[in-house]
């Protein structure tokens, strides 16, 4: 991890809304932003500013989610996501984030991520999936 992962540090995503980020089992006419999907956007975001600030070789994976799913976002709008590095403790890392798609805020919550050197990640989950019969 560089010097520069600390609290403070912030990253803002633009997401268009297309069909496929969308709920379908209330029919065509409800086509709105699923919660799923919106958690899976909001992850990304955050992993995309937390590798701005590690060393080659390292990732994040996600440990918690706490999410208020404020509004509805229809089909084709544009949902602006807006994550903030709260607290860093070793490896454990904080966020805030807060979401709005130009007419109403659509989300707020937190979300923890935990770095991790990603080819010792691999090889700890090739032993499990060797011991679970996957491999």
């Amino acid at each position: 991890m560089k010097p520069s992962l600390a609290a403070g540090a912030t990253r803002t995503a633009r997401i268009t809304v297309d069909r496929d980020r969308t709920i379908g089992f209330m029919g065509e006419g409800v086509r709105i932003y699923s919660t799923p999907m919106l958690v899976q956007d909001l992850e990304e975001t955050c992993r995309q500013l937390l590798l701005e600030h590690l060393d080659a070789g390292e990732d994040s994976v996600g440990t918690r989610v706490e999410l208020d799913h404020l509004a509805a976002t229809l089909a084709g709008m544009t949902a602006e996501l807006k994550v903030s590095i709260v607290e860093v403790k070793g490896r454990a890392v904080t966020f805030e984030f807060e979401g709005s798609d130009g007419i109403d805020a659509i989300c707020r919550g937190r979300h923890g991520r935990f770095v991790v050197d990603a080819a010792n990640l691999a090889t700890r989950l090739a032993a499990k999936a060797q011991k679970a019969g996957l491999a």
